[in-house]
């Protein structure tokens, strides 16, 4: 694993970025790039799949299946089409990580109930409890982050995460987002 070498200390404050120009226009807005942003994404992503990654490793299972198991669990009955587009990943790299889940009893596959060749995915007893662990590490982790912060500070961190999302997939994943909610509640 590589050393990683922090700065002796974190500005004090950031340059805001422009927002009427684009980064990396040729008048020197490259130095408006919100670098301490893009790493703290970075570390918050580290964190927030670091304590799930070592429950996952006790399974011999990786983020992928975390992926899957997540979006199968908050979407019961899904298509595996309809995984695929949600992950923007391969059939094959899909396939490998299914087998797995199903083979270690966290998810199953049914027929559909009008077309026999279509396949649904459902948690099992297993893989619900599995899902429900890892989904609590990350809840606990975003409410410690969120104590600290204005009330209401949680709408401003959706819109910020949504506007981080390309804009043409959005919608999709905000009705994405509301249906799984729903189906749980």
């Amino acid at each position: 694993m590589t050393d990683i070498n922090f700065k002796a200390s974190l500005p004090a404050e950031s340059k805001p970025v422009s927002h009427s120009e684009p980064a990396g226009d040729n008048d020197g807005a490259a130095n408006a790039v919100p670098y301490d942003l893009i790493e703290l994404l970075f570390f918050a992503y580290r964190d927030f799949t670091g304590d799930p990654d070592d429950v996952l490793a006790e399974y011999d299972f990786g983020r992928a299946h975390h992926r899957v198991l997540h979006f199968v669990e908050r979407n019961p009955g899904i298509m595996v089409t309809d995984l695929l587009g949600i992950l923007r990943i391969t059939k094959q790299s899909l396939g490998r990580v299914l087998k797995q889940l199903v083979d270690a009893d966290i998810i199953e596959q049914r027929e559909g109930p009008h077309d026999r060749r279509q396949r649904l995915l459902y948690t099992t007893e297993r893989g619900q409890v599995l899902a429900d662990d890892l989904a609590r590490l990350q809840q606990k982790r975003l409410e410690r982050a969120l104590i600290g912060l204005p009330d209401g500070a949680d709408v401003i961190v959706r819109q910020f995460l949504l506007q981080v999302i390309d804009p043409e997939a959005r919608n999709d994943i905000v009705g994405l987002i509301r249906s799984s909610y729903e189906l749980k509640d």
